[in-house]
């Protein structure tokens, strides 16, 4: 079985209707991969938090919101960065401890 939990809810530091604090599944090291189905930039949020918080270096962090949730997914060809994947990338940069999108690839090309 395979744990996702809201990424949101890291951001907010806990459950807004007193469920599990994913960030405690994180440090049990219980969690396969970050979601959010109603905020979507709570998933780079939640990583750098995870980070900022040393819970998890970056890469591991990283993984949460890429490799996590394409194994859940099956989907064998993205989520890393390695020969033979599909080369999706985001370029960040951390303002005031916030992370915002500078560029983006898909497929190796750059479209943002």
């Amino acid at each position: 079985m395979k744990v996702i939990a809201g990424a949101p809810n890291i951001v907010r530091g806990g459950s807004h209707s007193g469920n599990v604090a994913v960030m405690d599944l994180v440090r049990q090291n219980l969690l396969d991969a970050l979601a959010s189905d109603y905020v979507p930039a709570a998933m780079l949020e939640a990583v750098f938090g995870i980070v900022a918080q040393k819970t998890l270096a970056l890469p591991e962090a990283v993984a949460l919101v890429s490799s996590g949730p394409a194994a859940v997914a099956g989907l064998a060809d993205r989520g890393r960065i390695e020969v033979g994947q599909r080369a999706d990338l985001l370029q960040i940069r951390l303002y005031d401890g916030l992370p915002v999108i500078r560029s983006v690839w898909r497929g190796g090309v750059r479209v943002a």
